[in-house]
């Protein structure tokens, strides 16, 4: 039987490939997947806008944190220093009158007081001397008395609103012409509870 020659447009052995059901086929749209959506870049703002949100809480921290901070819980002057030099010691006696008002709506407990000078060469501490003394130092240096007021001792309350004036007696480890030459002096009264001292100038 002679041999049926192949189709020169088909090689040998090929197969021709079903035609898809459903008549001819049409192309969709394309998806591009060039970029991942698990990247910073989708996830997150615009650098911009996080850095002003960061600075927005900075300036609402900082404006808190001034409105809270530490206040004296009252305010004063002082109005009367009265100094005597102590013969032999090289010391001064000092007494300082104020006038203290309580500013706000606790008790103030007074925990301690302390007389505060500032000179040339720096800035000298002294606590004040207990109550119980004045009367003594009062008949040894009379000058001290002018203008003195009771005493204001540790452990003393003073009401919200109310006002008082009280002395406080401190010696300062220099002499007379020392102190004389001061820069400035001061009584500081620590309460209880409260991280800021009531200081009052003269």
């Amino acid at each position: 039987m002679p041999e049926v020659p192949s189709s020169p447009s088909q090689p040998p052995n090929a197969q021709t490939p079903p035609a898809a059901p459903g008549g001819p086929t049409l192309s969709g749209p394309t998806i591009n997947i060039g970029e991942e959506f698990g990247t910073a870049k989708r996830n997150l703002p615009p650098a911009k806008i996080v850095l002003l949100a960061i600075a927005a809480v900075v300036v609402v921290v900082l404006v808190a944190s001034f409105l809270k901070r530490a206040k004296p819980q009252a305010e004063g002057s002082l109005d009367n220093v009265i100094a005597v030099e102590i013969p032999g010691q090289g010391s001064t006696m000092v007494a300082l009158t104020f006038t203290l008002h309580n500013t706000s709506d606790k008790i103030l407990y007074v925990r301690s007081i302390q007389g505060v000078l500032k000179t040339d060469t720096g800035v000298s501490t002294a606590d004040a001397v207990s109550a119980v003394d004045f009367d003594r130092y009062f008949q040894a240096f009379p000058a001290l008395k002018n203008g003195a007021q009771p005493a204001l001792s540790p452990e003393a309350k003073i009401q919200p609103g109310e006002s008082v004036t009280r002395t406080a007696i401190v010696v300062f480890p220099m002499p007379m012409d020392k102190f004389q030459q001061r820069q400035g002096v001061s009584v500081s009264i620590w309460p209880y509870d409260q991280q800021l001292p009531i200081v009052m100038s003269k």
